[in-house]
């Protein structure tokens, strides 16, 4: 669900001063709008605002053979559609009891969006481009998903599954933002520590002259403004009150957190600092704030995690659980047909023939735009509800190089780099530190950036990736290169879109009948979530339904 603003009556902490004033809560915004979310939380938690969160997954009790021993019943039969985390999760956890689940999954492989591609494999497009991996072994890329929150429900199925986890570094200082439309010249990318300690520090400084001067009296007590002045001076590493010149009171000057141009030794030793510090106008001209508010949400947490050797360890897992016999790869679904008693599901075959199959219930874990193709007898409002949803365009390129320049040279170890070209961002390995070679992620963009590189050949993709990411890193971008594989969400066959972009709220009643089940079928995926794109969301979405199935065919 989408975030909204909320209104209400003003309480204690919201005001201050008389009704002419400006309140705390307006204060606070305003402060977020200049500095971002970072700058306002620490703000608040100067003042004593900040709140904390106990926030926990909602419970879940696992599907059980017992739940039936009371009953005289046992467990009937499910096919599930889509093999992909949603579809494997479905049954690994419906065979907890006893249920006898079979997935149907178009493709030759399992895991779906969960793709983490290595040498020797091979794909091919819808536009019929085709590609041989061509990655040294021991390398690999996550072309879809490829990283974890602590938060997410994802963790506990790695746990419970076996799956070894290491950090993904998903913020370093030291990595670049080059924000070409604003000035900056290639090769003169800016740390992203610099940028942080000018944004804070000029944001600071205003604050602190506008404490200072008396603006903000109506919206602060004394002793609120003291703490407020207290804390910016070490957040934006600013100067104090300088009696007889309001000009150089508070004043931001840079300092050791922008880094080091040489670093500190040696006794004896000279080191220097990274200067000079721009001008306040050319740091917001510049637009770098933008790029520091990325990733900051609660879905993209400073410390992150990812399966150890590939996010496909994680399909993996569930698929091992769930039993091979279990899963039929290269079938393609044809029809669903819901009765009284039972839903029969027909689909191809790789070598052509068609079967049917028939079971006491049915799950659909389909991308709604690809079961929106397939015949069936649910209704039209099943039918609108699958239609409302648009697929999302999003492109990622995997450059394996031969030295890990971007550690030896750059120092960078993990991390992103963000930029305003239409390669988006480059990710920097969490993994392999020191090791010969390395896959850097050359861009991963979306929207219509996505589209542009999805309307080009894999070749075209490498060479237009290769010319802008020269611009951050220089000719070594190119030289060092060994090869590349690239995917186009909305071109790979039997998924047609990275996610799924919802133009109303997931609870709006056009997607009652999907969010419900329609008869004996059921839906379930991370379009089906409040986190839409990620493996929380599928996860999450996969046990509300297998609570309703099951608790419905036991309460029978």
């Amino acid at each position: 669900m989408r975030d909204s603003p909320t209104q209400g009556p003003a309480g204690p902490a919201d005001t201050a001063g008389g009704s002419g004033g400006m309140s705390r809560r307006r204060f606070l915004r305003a402060v977020g709008v200049s500095g971002g979310a970072g700058v306002m939380l620490a703000t608040m938690g100067a003042l004593d605002l900040a709140v904390t969160s106990d926030a926990s997954h909602a419970g879940f009790s696992p599907p059980s053979p017992a739940d039936f021993s009371l009953t005289g019943r046992a467990a009937g039969s499910v096919v599930i559609l889509g093999g992909g985390v949603a579809g494997l999760a479905a049954a690994y956890e419906l065979g907890k009891a006893g249920w006898n689940c079979t997935v149907l999954e178009a493709q030759n492989r399992i895991g779906g969006r969960s793709l983490t591609v290595r040498g020797g494999d091979e794909h091919v497009d819808l536009d019929g481009h085709r590609q041989r991996v061509g990655y040294s072994e021991g390398q690999y890329f996550n072309a879809g998903p490829a990283r974890i929150a602590q938060w997410m429900v994802t963790m506990d199925y790695c746990r419970e599954l076996g799956v070894p986890l290491e950090v993904f570094a998903n913020h370093n200082a030291d990595a670049y933002i080059f924000r070409e439309e604003n000035g900056m010249k290639p090769g003169q990318p800016v740390r992203r520590r610099a940028a942080q300690s000018d944004v804070y520090g000029y944001v600071s400084e205003l604050l602190a002259k506008a404490t200072n001067q008396g603006a903000l009296d109506q919206a602060m007590t004394p002793q609120d403004k003291e703490k407020l002045l207290a804390f910016l001076r070490d957040f934006g590493n600013v100067g104090n009150r300088i009696s007889g010149t309001q000009a150089r009171d508070w004043r931001y000057l840079g300092g050791s957190q922008r880094g080091y141009t040489a670093w500190p030794g040696a006794a004896g030793v000279p080191f220097s600092r990274a200067l000079p510090v721009p001008p306040l106008s050319q740091v917001f001209a510049s637009e770098v704030g933008q790029e520091l508010t990325f990733n900051v949400d609660f879905k993209h947490d400073h410390l992150m995690f990812q399966p150890v050797g590939g996010m496909d360890a994680i399909p993996l897992a569930l698929a091992a659980r769930v039993g091979p016999g279990r899963i039929k790869l290269g079938c393609l679904v044809t029809g669903v047909t819901d009765g009284p008693d039972r839903v029969a599901v027909t689909y191809r075959e790789p070598d052509g023939r068609e079967q049917r199959m028939e079971s006491d219930y049915c799950i659909a874990t389909l991308p709604p735009n690809l079961m929106a193709r397939v015949p069936h007898n649910l209704g039209p409002a099943v039918q609108s509800g699958l239609t409302t949803f648009r697929p999302t365009s999003a492109g990622k390129i995997g450059l394996e190089y031969r030295s890990r320049w971007w550690e030896t040279q750059d120092r960078i170890y993990g991390g992103i780099t963000e930029t305003d070209m239409d390669i988006t961002r480059i990710w920097y390995p969490s993994h392999g530190f020191h090791s010969q070679r390395g896959v850097v992620v050359g861009y991963y963009n979306t929207d219509e950036k996505a589209d542009a590189y999805a309307a080009l050949r894999p070749g075209e993709r490498e060479a237009r990736a290769l010319a802008q990411g020269m611009k951050v890193h220089g000719p070594k971008y190119r030289t060092e290169l060994l090869t590349s594989f690239s995917v186009a969400w909305t071109r790979v066959p039997h998924v047609e879109g990275a996610w799924m972009d919802i133009p109303k709220d997931i609870d709006d009643p056009v997607f009652a009948p999907l969010v419900n089940g329609a008869g004996r079928v059921y839906f379930a995926g991370d379009w089906l979530s409040h986190v839409v794109s990620w493996q929380h969301g599928s996860l999450t979405s996969v046990r509300k339904v297998v609570s309703a199935l099951h608790r419905r065919e036991v309460s029978i």
